[in-house]
C-alpha cells in the first residue's frame, strides 16, 4: 500500500472495525488461530518495518514459486509498506503454496509484494492496481525483469476501479489499503466482497482486527486464519458455505 486514495462520497460503517474480537477468534502478540476452538498456532515474530522516506531504492524478496529468492528493487516512499516476508510466507501457506490457475486481484498494490508472491506461484493472472506514479514505474520495471506475463499493472484509484470490475472476478483479493485510514478499508471491503468468486478468498491487513459481525458486507464470511505482525492485524477470510 502506498500514500491514501481518494474515497467515493458513500457512507461508511462507524463500526466496521472495533478493537473487539468475534467470540470465536482469539488473536495475541504471538498467536494465529483458527476461528473456532482448536488450539491456536504460533504467530511469526515479525519486525516491523520503519517509516519508508526519500525516494531512495531498498528490495523485498520473492519467497516461492518460479521466481523464489529473486530480489525485486522498492522505491521507499512515505506510506509504502511492503508486507514482511513472515507475513507473506504465513499467507501463502493458509492458501496452500500454489496459486495454479487463479485470478488475483492486488488492490493497493505498493510494492506489489502480495502480486509478485501470487504470480510466482502459479496465478493465471494477477491485476495490480496503484495510484502512485513512481510506484506503477517500479512495478512495472520489475514486471519486465522477471518477463512476467501473467501481471497486468493498472495505474489508477483503487477504489474507482474496482467499482468498475464485474462480481466474480478474482479467486484472491489482496486488501492492503493505507495503513489506519478505517474508511477507506470500510469502503475497499464494500468493493472487494463482490468480486471474489465462490470458494475464494479475501485477504485483509489493518490497524485494528477485523470483525466480520460488525461488518455488514461480511455477513456470511468467517475468519479463517489471523495473525499479528507488531501494530499490523492480518487475516484471510472465507464464505462460511464454503468451508
Amino acid at each position: 500500500m502506498i500514500a491514501p486514495q481518494s474515497t467515493p462520497n458513500k457512507t461508511t460503517h462507524p463500526t466496521l472495525l472495533r478493537p473487539l474480537l468475534n467470540p470465536r477468534t482469539t488473536m495475541s502478540r504471538s498467536s494465529i488461530t483458527r476461528p473456532d476452538t482448536r488450539s491456536p498456532e504460533r504467530a511469526p515474530k515479525v519486525r516491523e518495518a520503519p517509516p519508508s522516506r526519500g525516494g531512495k531504492a531498498h528490495s523485498i524478496r520473492i519467497i516461492g514459486g518460479e521466481w523464489r529468492r529473486t530480489p525485486l528493487p522498492v522505491l521507499s516512499l512515505d506510506g509504502l509498506r511492503p508486507t514482511p516476508d513472515r507475513v507473506r510466507e504465513t499467507l501463502f501457506n493458509w492458501l496452500g503454496q500454489s496459486l495454479e490457475g487463479q485470478r488475483c486481484l492486488d488492490l493497493f498494490a505498493g510494492s506489489g509484494a502480495l502480486g509478485f508472491e501470487a504470480a510466482s506461484r502459479g496465478a493465471a493472472r494477477v491485476l495490480m492496481v496503484e495510484r502512485s506514479g513512481r510506484a506503477v514505474a517500479q512495478l512495472k520495471s520489475n514486471q519486465t525483469r522477471l518477463a512476467a506475463q501473467n501481471i497486468e499493472i493498472v495505474e489508477a484509484d483503487a477504489l474507482r476501479l474496482a467499482a468498475s470490475l464485474p462480481p466474480n472476478s478474482f479467486d484472491v483479493v489482496f486488501l492492503d489499503p493505507p495503513f489506519g485510514d478505517t474508511a477507506m478499508l470500510g469502503r475497499a471491503l464494500e468493493l472487494a466482497v463482490p468480486l471474489v468468486a465462490p470458494g475464494g478468498a479475501l485477504y485483509v491487513e489493518s490497524g485494528e482486527p477485523v470483525d466480520p459481525a460488525q461488518v455488514p458486507v461480511l455477513a456470511g464470511w468467517t475468519i479463517y486464519r489471523a495473525g499479528r505482525a507488531g501494530a499490523v492485524h492480518y487475516h484471510l477470510l472465507r464464505r462460511e458455505n464454503d468451508q
